[in-house]
């Protein structure tokens, strides 16, 4: 009986060596990609990346790929878009990055073997055809917020993050103008605060500050994993220059700010040609306001884009303009009236500008103070004729 003991004994241990040896040769390391120069590439990436010393496996696991289906438009635009899992190899990964001109840096995480394994395990299964497809959001479930996930709870150890945010936490919009004003994406940063409403006014959880790749980075170097320090080593392995963004000549403040001072200046010229140019310019400013509003209103009711709820850009942007174009040249009581109410709302939007729940774009101010210019004249239309007859 003792030497049955015995046998099983060192059996386990040869057993268990033998396992632990497999699993130790895993290394799984969290790969931060700099901001690129194209829009979709402006904050950043995140993949993990898994190496087998034994097998020479070495691949990485990237949740920010998606298929350019004929359909792809009519779903990015609905929010119905699926991103996917792809796994493919590191050197491949790399070359890509390398062409971008695009910095990796990599932290391997201190897992133990069995926390490697688990980890590598809920990898490849999440990478099944069946599983790899997700409902992409740009703040609550994107590639970084998977990465992040998938080695707090598909290794099995007790992941705890410390505070990376400063004692002002900021917003959502905070956080993401920091990457668009540093690439001088102004006009992209106009589109963007246009189209998404008050909810990235919200100020975001050190958790939900993690959707940025350079937040996880740094939220990865002072975690630790069952008491013990998540990241053992990180190094640049991809230095590249940053890639160099120049700002525009013409910015959305000098370019709405110049069809101001056009506006005011026809306003005031007591020339037919110039009434004449006013008049085709209140067309067309009321019609494209309209157009913008229609547009807000389906971003906000037709899709499934939540982040484009609760806009306050509607208060300029009324879609009613759309049909109100049409008659900026009627001298009827109701058009005056349109108007009247029109100029107060626009009024009142300037006085309360910056206290909103939502943050507004600087560079929509001087399209906003031609609104109230163009209602205030047109509200006065028919007594003005009035008094010229």
């Amino acid at each position: 009986m003792k030497k049955l003991s015995l046998l099983i004994y060192f059996t386990f241990c040869i057993f268990h060596s033998t396992f632990s040896q497999d699993s130790c040769n895993l290394r799984i390391t969290l790969l931060t990609c700099a901001p690129g120069a194209e829009l979709y590439s402006t904050f950043g990436h995140t993949a993990i990346r898994v190496q087998d010393n034994a097998s020479g496996l070495d691949e990485v696991y990237n949740y920010g790929t998606f298929e350019f289906a004929p359909d792809f438009y009519a779903k990015f635009i609905r929010g119905q878009l699926l991103y996917a899992l792809s796994v493919q190899s590191f050197n491949e990964f790399m070359y890509q990055y390398q062409v971008e001109s695009r910095a990796v840096i990599e932290q391997s995480l201190a897992l133990n073997c069995l926390q490697k394994v688990q980890l590598f395990n809920a990898l490849r299964l999440n990478a099944q055809p069946q599983n790899k497809d997700y409902r992409y959001d740009f703040l609550f479930d994107n590639c970084t917020t998977r990465a992040r996930d998938m080695v707090d709870t598909g290794s099995g150890g007790k992941v705890a993050f410390k505070n990376i945010l400063p004692p002002e936490p900021p917003t959502f919009r905070n956080l993401i103008d920091i990457y668009l004003n540093r690439a001088n994406q102004d006009w992209s940063k106009l589109g963007i605060d246009l189209l998404l409403g008050a909810r990235m006014d919200r100020k975001a959880s050190n958790t939900e500050a993690m959707f940025l790749p350079d937040n996880l980075l740094k939220a990865f170097d002072s975690a630790t994993i069952d008491g013990k320090p998540l990241v053992n080593s990180k190094q640049t392995i991809l230095p590249m220059p940053s890639v160099a963004s120049e700002s525009l000549l013409v910015t959305p403040i000098i370019a709405f700010s110049l069809l101001l001072v056009i506006i005011t200046v026809l306003t005031l010229t007591n020339r037919s040609w110039a009434q004449t140019a006013v008049g085709i310019l209140d067309f067309l400013l009321f019609f494209i306001l309209g157009a913008v509003g229609v547009l807000l209103l389906f971003m906000w009711f037709g899709t499934n884009h939540a982040l484009c709820a609760n806009n306050y850009n509607l208060l300029w942007a009324l879609p009613t303009h759309l049909l109100a174009a049409f008659f900026v040249h009627k001298k009827e009581h109701w058009v005056q009236q349109y108007f009247k109410a029109i100029f107060w709302i626009t009024i009142l939007l300037l006085v309360l500008w910056g206290f909103l729940p939502q943050q507004m774009n600087g560079g929509f101010l001087p399209l906003v103070a031609a609104i109230a210019i163009r209602s205030r004249v047109l509200s006065k239309k028919k007594k003005n004729a009035s008094k010229r007859a």
